[in-house]
């Protein structure tokens, strides 16, 4: 069984750093995508940040590129997210997300797994 489990978020200021991570077990990650989208209250789950397991390729939304970014531990199975330069409209209820064809990584779609999620707030 596949299990996503994210840790971080909280409170924070505008202008903070902050970051998540999200370990990942029931299955090898080889030729997996996984990434972060969020939610904000009243707004569709929006795309934030992915990587290809294997390659290591990233991809960013426009919003947060040169602000957030993400990585990944292959020994511990966990994808972390670095998030710089906070403003309040990054406040939303992040979700870790595992694709296991690796394809579509910025699109819902392309994920067969989410995490629970974990609340960012920024205030200003």
């Amino acid at each position: 069984q596949v299990q996503l489990v994210e840790s971080g978020g909280g409170l924070v200021q505008a202008g903070d750093s902050m970051s998540l991570s999200c370990a990942a077990s029931g299955r090898t990650l080889s030729g997996s995508g996984m990434g972060w989208f969020r939610q904000a209250p009243g707004k569709e789950r929006e795309f934030v940040a992915a990587i290809h397991w294997r390659a290591g390729f990233t991809y960013y939304s426009d919003s947060v590129k040169g602000r957030f970014t993400i990585s990944r531990d292959n020994a511990k199975n966990t994808v972390y997210l670095q998030m710089n330069s906070l403003k309040p409209e990054d406040s939303a209820v992040y979700y870790c997300a595992l694709s296991d064809g690796g394809a579509y990584l910025r699109e819902r779609r392309g994920y067969n797994y989410w995490g629970q999620g974990t609340q960012v707030t920024v205030s200003s």
